[in-house]
């Protein structure tokens, strides 16, 4: 069941591969998120000590369930993988030129992942060639309607 996907991320980029990587959570951002108080908009993934952290991920707190913490909305978060995936993401990003993007935000058997893709810059040309493909693709879908009236 998805809780907050990132759109902007496949208008920004072209995404190869995805990956679903658990998360690290304190009990109230836990609760924000089941109350669908999560923004995953503008943020990104980096590699820090051959870790894989997550940047600018919003978590609006809940006023009646963090009273005692005081809860910083946008930490950075400790992302969990396997080593090898880690180890393969990181070979990518750095020889190649990828990027790490987080795509959606999710449960799993009750925890909450985040799928991560990993994916090449769109350049403006690009972003126009796509909304252009949509358009075509629409209009296309009207024509055969009409014709089969």
């Amino acid at each position: 069941m998805s809780i907050s996907t990132n759109k902007k991320a496949f208008h920004d980029y072209f995404v190869e591969e995805k990956y679903e990587a658990g998360i690290v959570l304190e009990g109230w951002e836990v609760k924000a998120i089941r109350a669908g108080r999560v923004q995953i908009k503008e943020a990104y993934v980096i590699i820090k000590g051959g870790e894989l952290w997550v940047l600018g991920m919003h978590i609006t707190p809940l006023t009646e369930a963090s009273t005692h913490v005081s809860p910083d909305p946008t930490r950075t978060r400790k992302l969990l993988l396997h080593e090898r995936e880690i180890s393969k993401l990181i070979g990518k990003v750095e020889r190649a030129g990828y990027t790490l993007v987080p795509v959606d935000l999710h449960y799993t058997r009750g925890r909450v992942k985040v799928e991560i893709g990993l994916s090449k810059g769109k350049k403006q040309h690009d972003k126009r060639d796509v909304e252009q493909e949509k358009d075509w693709k629409r209009e296309q879908g009207r024509l055969l309607k009409d014709r089969a009236r």
